[in-house]
C-alpha cells in the first residue's frame, strides 16, 4: 500500500517521478504527490485523485534534478490534498514521503511535538516535523533523522529531502519494503523495481533499521548507530513487456489471458534435466518433518491455502491448517511439536503474514514461504522459498498469481509424496498440461463468460456462489473477485450451509451461481441449486464435462478433479470482470484497494 519513488541526478526529475508513479498506482491511488529540489528550494505539487489529477497541478516551468514522490492509499486521514504527501515540516526545511503506519504517533505528537500545529491528519506529518524540531535544537540533519527513527513504532518506508543539501536523500525502511537503483550519474529509489526499470536494472536491497544516504554518485547504507554495511546490487529480471498493456484495455484481462502460459512456465521451472518435478531438498526436509502444517495468507492466497491443504493432505498425507493471518498472529491456537509455516503471498510483502512470521521465528519454527516476487520481504525472511513464476501482476484483483499458487502447491504436494513413498496415481506434470489446455479454451471463450455477466449481474446489488468441497473454496475466490470489482455484494457459501440461515436472504431474481466439478458432491449441490431455485433464486450452473446436465449455463473442460479449481476459477475471474466493465468500475484500479498490503 502506498509508492514511494525518488530520483536523484543530471536531469530533470519531474516527468521520471511522475512515470514512476504511475507504475506504483496500484499500490494506492487515492492521492499523489512529488517534491523536486532545484537551487531555490524544494517545490511540491500534490492533489486528491490519480496520477493524471496530479500531472495537472505540476508546474513544467519549475526544473529540478532531485526529488521524491508518492501514491498514496490512506490510513490516516481522508484522501485529500492536505493528507497527500510530501509533507513538511513548520519551516519547510525537511520535505518528506512516507509508506506505513506510525503506530505511537500520538504519543510523539504529545510528548515531543506540543505547540506544533499541524496541516494534516496523517501520522506521517509527526515524522518530518520531529526531524525539524531535532534540527532546530541543533542536531545534523542526518543525526536527526536517525534520531527520530529511533522514536517510531511500526511500519515506514521513509525517503526525506533537505532544502540545504541538495544532493541529498535520506532513505530508511522498517517492515515496507524500498530498494535503492543504481544507475551511472544517477540514483533512484523505489517501493517496487518496475517503477523505474526504463532507468536501470541494478538494484540494492533495504533492510529493516537501516540508514540510507543517496547521492548522484554514491550510495551509503548505515545502521542506526552509524555502523557501515556493505551489499551487492541484484538484477532485476522483469521484462518491460510484462509490466506494459499492449494491446489489453486492462491489465486485468491481459494477466487473465496469460494464465496458461504462466502454468506451463511453472511446470518448466520445477522440472530437472530429467523432465521429472523437483523442489529443492531442503524443502523436501522440512515438509517430512513437519507433524502439521500451518498454510497463513490473506485474501485470494487465502482462498489459495484452501485449495493447498486438499493437495498437501490428500497427496503428501500430512495434516494441514488454514489460517487468516491477521487473525493467527493476535489468537495463536495450540502448536504440535514440529510445525511447519508456509505463507502464501503474491508480493511477498504481506505485512500480516511477516508479523507471524517474526512470531514463529522467535519461537524457532521452520518456514516456507510462496511468493511471486524473489527478495521480497517474506521470501528473505523465510527458510525456504518457492517462487510462483508468474511473471509481475499489476491488476489489483490477483488472477494469474493465484492459479500459479495453486500449481505451484500441487507440485509442492506431489514431490512430497513422492518423497514420502506415496503414490499420487497421476501423472502431475500430464495433467498440469491439460489444465493449461482447459484454461486457455476458457480464456478463449470470452463471450460465452460476458454473456452469463450480461443475463446474472446486470442490474443485481448482490449475488452468491455456492459449491461443495473445492468448489465451495473456488467460490469464495468467485465471490472476492466479483465484489472487488465490481462492486457487487457477492459472498461464497458451502452449498449445505445455506439452508442453516442464509437462504433467508434469497430474493426473487437473486443471482447464485453455483460450481458442480466435484463428482462425490454433484448430485448434492444440484440439490442446494433447487432449493434456491424453489424460492426465486437466478441461478447458474457451472459444471465439468462429464457431471453437466441440460440446462447448465456453462461446461468446463473435463480435468483432473482434484486440479479442477485451477481451470473453475477461470469462468469466475472472467464474469467478474464483464460485470465490473459493464457497470463502468475501474477494473484495475477498484475503490478503497491497493495492491501491496504492507499495513497490518
Amino acid at each position: 500500500m502506498c509508492g514511494i519513488v525518488g530520483y536523484i541526478g543530471e536531469n530533470d526529475s519531474k516527468e521520471i517521478l511522475l512515470k514512476g508513479l504511475e507504475r506504483l498506482e496500484y499500490r494506492g491511488y487515492d492521492s499523489a504527490g512529488i517534491a523536486v529540489r532545484n537551487g531555490s528550494g524544494v517545490k511540491v505539487f500534490k492533489e486528491k485523485g490519480r496520477i493524471a489529477d496530479l500531472r495537472g497541478v505540476v508546474d513544467e516551468e519549475v526544473m529540478g534534478s532531485t526529488g521524491i514522490g508518492h501514491t498514496r492509499w490512506a490510513t490516516h486521514g481522508k484522501p485529500t490534498r492536505a493528507n497527500a504527501h510530501p509533507h513538511q515540516n513548520t519551516s519547510d526545511r525537511f520535505t518528506l514521503v512516507h509508506n506505513g503506519v506510525i503506530e505511537n504517533y500520538h504519543h510523539i505528537q504529545r510528548d515531543y511535538l506540543a505547540g506544533v500545529e499541524m496541516e494534516s491528519d496523517t501520522d506521517t506529518e509527526i515524522i518530518v516535523q520531529l526531524i525539524g524540531k531535532f534540527v532546530e535544537e541543533g542536531q545534523s540533519t542526518q543525526d536527526a533523522f536517525s534520531k527520530a527513527l529511533t522514536l517510531l513504532k511500526g511500519s515506514y518506508a521513509i525517503a526525506l529531502l533537505d532544502a540545504e543539501e541538495e544532493q541529498t536523500i535520506f532513505v530508511a525502511k522498517n517492515k515496507s519494503p524500498l530498494l535503492v537503483g543504481l544507475g551511472e550519474d544517477f540514483n533512484v529509489i523505489a517501493s517496487d523495481a518496475m517503477a523505474m526499470l526504463q532507468l536501470t536494472d541494478q538494484f540494492v536491497e533495504l533492510m529493516d533499521k537501516e540508514i540510507v544516504i543517496v547521492r548522484k554518485d554514491s550510495v551509503d547504507i548505515l545502521t542506526l548507530d552509524g555502523q557501515s554495511v556493505s551489499r551487492m546490487p541484484f538484477t532485476a529480471e522483469i521484462d518491460m513487456s510484462d509490466i506494459e498493456k499492449g494491446t489489453y484495455p486492462h491489465y486485468m484481462l491481459k494477466e487473465i489471458d496469460e494464465q496458461p502460459a504462466v502454468v506451463r512456465k511453472i511446470v518448466q521451472a520445477y522440472q530437472n534435466e530429467h523432465d521429472k518435478l523437483t523442489i529443492q531438498p531442503e524443502i523436501l526436509e522440512a515438509m517430512q518433518a513437519a507433524d502439521r502444517i500451518h498454510i497463513i495468507a490473506a485474501g485470494t492466497s487465502y482462498h489459495a491455502g484452501l485449495i493447498g491443504k486438499e493437495y498437501i493432505e490428500k497427496l503428501a498425507g500430512i495434516p494441514v491448517e488454514v489460517h487468516v493471518s491477521s487473525e493467527f498472529g493476535y489468537n495463536m491456537p495450540l502448536l504440535s511439536e514440529k510445525p511447519l509455516f508456509i505463507f502464501i503471498s503474491q508480493s511477498g510483502e504481506t505485512a500480516d503474514s511477516r508479523q507471524v512470521l517474526v512470531k514463529i521465528k522467535e519461537m524457532g519454527h521452520a518456514s516456507l514461504t510462496i511468493t511471486n516476487v524473489a527478495g521480497s520481504t517474506l521470501s528473505r525472511e523465510s527458510d525456504h522459498t518457492l517462487l510462483l513464476f508468474a511473471g509481475p501482476e499489476i491488476a489489483v484483483a490477483s488472477t494469474k498469481a493465484y492459479t500459479a499458487q495453486l500449481a505451484v502447491l500441487s507440485i509442492l504436494a506431489a514431490v512430497t509424496a513422492e518423497a514420502r513413498g506415496i503414490d499420487i496415481g497421476f501423472d502431475l506434470v500430464q495433467e498440469l498440461g491439460i489444465v493449461a489446455n482447459a484454461i486457455q479454451a476458457q480464456v478463449d471463450s470470452k463471450e460465452e463468460m460476458e454473456q452469463i455477466a450480461t443475463e446474472f449481474l446486470s442490474t443485481t446489488r448482490n449475488c452468491f456462489f455456492i459449491g461443495r468441497v473445492m468448489d465451495y473454496f473456488v467460490g469464495l475466490e468467485g465471490s472476492l473477485k466479483l465484489k472487488e470489482i465490481s462492486y457487487i455484494q457477492a459472498e461464497g457459501f458451502a452449498g449445505g450451509e445455506l439452508k442453516h440461515g442464509t437462504i433467508a436472504l434469497i430474493e426473487e431474481g437473486t443471482p447464485v451461481i453455483a460450481l458442480a466439478t466435484q463428482e462425490a458432491v454433484n448430485l448434492n449441490i444440484r440439490g442446494n441449486v433447487k432449493e434456491v431455485a424453489a424460492r426465486g433464486a437466478h441461478t447458474c450452473i457451472i459444471s465439468m464435462e462429464g457431471l453437466q446436465e441440460e440446462g447448465d449455463s456453462l461446461v468446463l473442460p473435463k480435468v483432473n478433479e482434484l486440479l479442477s479449481p485451477l481451470v473453475s476459477v477461470i469462468p469466475m475471474q472472467l464474469i467478474s470482470y464483464y460485470a465490473a466493465l459493464h457497470r463502468d468500475c475501474d477494473v484495475d484500479k477498484p475503490r478503497n484497494l491497493a495492491k501491496s498490503v504492507t499495513v497490518e
